[in-house]
């Protein structure tokens, strides 16, 4: 006998990419910020250690929401929620708009943890294919009975493509229900949602400081909304989900723009070379607005290569989603790192 909800012993449940432990590694498949995170992290991080930590952090990291709402020009911290991690906002909405039997939708291929929140709230999932071209074709702002949420991750993941601003307003109009758009790489972008915030209630922005910041092991992440949807949603979280260091040292960093401009330009620099090169091994790149490329090639196979980087101690990603073709999504790490990987498939296409 199972003491477990049917849901959970039906799921498979969220793999992430490959964190290994021991030896050393060129790390290209999560893509984690390959530079050193803002200094001013560390210099927050040691106030906190001597103000101690036998008291509790600020419940709503409130310094962190102040400062948020004057980078992104909202009215008010009230229109900022933090999160440990954009994954844990992703759950907070998740259970908050979702109920058991009702329907989330999301498009295919994206980010397979979608559809594991779905699961794990005994709700309904529906993956609406993107168009050959990237777009997304009308249904996916199509109203359906029991539809309670949508996630749009812009830039997507695995391809780094984007929807349009023009195309948010729009599928936000036209749903019955929230539209959350996902930015976890909207720093490497060309645009972003979060103006649209303030024309429609129902649009939603998470963002993270783990990819664009270098802060992936401290895991903060935040939701930029309309106050009122703001208020409901800090009914659902956990009552202390940012610790005291992530609060200070996320502080910290969107405190200092000139890093995050400066590391974005040479993210973005890297991209273009990454392009080039796999472009003249003969490999189809799909062009992304993220830290990360898509790509396969038309006559060797995705996981053969993916394997025999791995032997050599160089980390990208696999993929294969059902009904579509598998590939190989790259992070963009150094210009080192990256003539690493490219001298490496030089020699095996």
């Amino acid at each position: 006998m199972s003491f477990f909800r049917p849901e959970i012993l039906a799921m498979d449940g969220y793999t992430p990419g490959e964190q290994p432990q021991a030896g050393k590694f060129i790390k290209l498949n999560t893509n984690e910020n390959p530079y050193p995170p803002p200094a001013g992290i560390r210099r927050a991080i040691e106030e906190v250690l001597d103000r101690g930590l036998q008291r509790y952090p600020d419940p709503m990291g409130n310094a962190f929401r102040a400062r948020a709402a004057e980078l992104y020009k909202l009215p008010g911290k009230e229109w900022v929620l933090c999160g440990n991690g954009s994954d844990d906002l992703l759950t907070i909405c998740t259970r908050a708009f979702v109920g058991a039997g009702e329907l989330l939708r999301l498009p295919y291929p994206s980010y397979i943890l979608y559809r594991s929140l779905a699961q794990i709230q005994g709700a309904k999932w529906q993956e609406v294919r993107f168009n050959d071209d990237w777009t997304l074709p009308a249904a996916f702002g199509d109203p359906a009975e029991g539809l309670k949420l949508v996630f749009l991750p812009n830039p997507n993941s695995p391809t780094g493509t984007m929807v349009s601003r023009e195309a948010i307003l729009e599928l936000a109009d036209r749903l019955p229900c929230p539209l959350l758009v996902d930015e976890a790489y909207g720093d490497f972008a060309e645009f972003n949602a979060i103006d649209l915030i303030q024309q429609n209630e129902k649009i939603m922005v998470s963002r993270t400081l783990s990819k664009a910041y270098g802060l992936a092991g401290l895991r903060f992440g935040f939701l930029l909304a309309q106050p009122q949807m703001i208020e409901q949603l800090i009914k659902v979280k956990d009552s202390y989900n940012c610790d005291a260091f992530a609060i200070a040292a996320a502080t910290a960093a969107i405190h200092d723009e000139a890093w995050q401009a400066d590391n974005r330009r040479k993210i973005v620099a890297t991209r273009g070379r990454l392009v080039a090169g796999l472009e003249k091994l003969g490999f189809v790149v799909i062009p992304s607005q993220a830290n990360f490329v898509w790509c396969d090639h038309p006559t060797r196979p995705a996981r053969p290569l993916y394997e025999a980087l791995k032997a050599q101690k160089v980390l990208i990603r696999y993929m294969n989603y059902p009904g579509w073709k598998d590939g190989l999504r790259i992070s963009v790490g150094t210009d080192e790192q990256t003539d690493v990987l490219l001298s490496l498939l030089g020699s095996l296409v």
